[in-house]
């Protein structure tokens, strides 16, 4: 009787264990990445290649840069179609795009790569002139078309936005970029979810197109777990996939343990 009394009291004890341990709990399999202005999802292809490899299930957004709230909308579609818990990722001009659309219920953690990541009330543009980068002080760098589309000098290009990138890669993407409407920068946001999300974030270290100081008060405003990769600047995504992967696999390993401990 005694004996019974043990193993009863074991087998009550073990699903309280796991449920009181949800470090334990799997993975998340769903993420999506949404790119950054006058790019399109194309860049992301070394670090899909590398989760997919590791057995997730990832989507990325093709957002139009028309406006942010267009930008905002492709972001939710692609979220509605995910079967389960998700996680969201963001480079650059995206990060403000993740901030925003990252209420959305199937996200359970965000990661900023080299991102923006406002508050409500604030837009990107504002924050970039108080602590301006390389390319906000670079004269001309970025133009600007009759109907109020931005893109970037395609000469300045390789230097400022892909210097880690072989040239010819570098030129390609200079001359395909897709042209991102001035409001996509103004637009203050009306929700910010790293507020109420668990938030993984990189630093690229030689950033010229986000001061990487500019990143690193956005990750420590929102208690972000931030990783710091030197040597590379604001194509780190592409450059540095694999640093970049381990990121975001960490982030989905750990977003739905930390968001519960964060709950207690």
């Amino acid at each position: 009787m005694r004996h019974f009394k043990a193993c009863l009291a074991i087998a009550v004890a073990l699903p309280l264990a796991a449920m009181a341990s949800p470090a334990n709990a799997a993975p998340l399999k769903n993420i999506v990445l949404v790119h950054g202005a006058w790019v399109d999802a194309s860049g992301w292809r070394p670090v899909y290649e590398i989760l997919t490899k590791e057995g997730f299930k990832v989507t990325m957004v093709q957002e139009p840069e028309t406006s942010f709230a267009d930008d905002v909308s492709a972001t939710k579609q692609i979220l509605d179609l995910q079967d389960g818990p998700t996680l969201l990722v963001g480079h650059s001009y995206g990060g403000s795009i993740i901030t925003e659309a990252g209420v959305h219920p199937n996200v359970a953690g965000l990661v900023y790569v080299a991102a923006n990541a406002p508050d409500v009330g604030e837009d990107e543009g504002s924050l970039a002139k108080l602590t301006p980068s390389v390319l906000g002080k670079t004269e001309g760098a970025i133009k600007q078309t009759p109907d109020n589309f931005t893109y970037l000098d395609p000469a300045l290009f390789p230097k400022l936005f892909a210097p880690n990138l072989p040239a010819p890669r570098a030129e390609f993407m200079a001359r395909s970029q897709v042209p991102a409407a001035v409001q996509v920068f103004t637009t203050p946001l009306t929700a910010a979810a790293w507020k109420t999300k668990p938030s993984w974030a990189i630093v690229a270290a030689d950033d010229k197109i986000i001061n990487p100081d500019l990143e690193r008060w956005y990750y420590a405003r929102a208690n972000s777990h931030t990783t710091v990769i030197d040597g590379v600047g604001h194509d780190v995504f592409e450059a540095r996939p694999k640093q970049v992967a381990a990121v975001i696999m960490d982030a989905a390993r750990n977003a739905e343990s930390v968001a519960a401990q964060a709950k207690k």
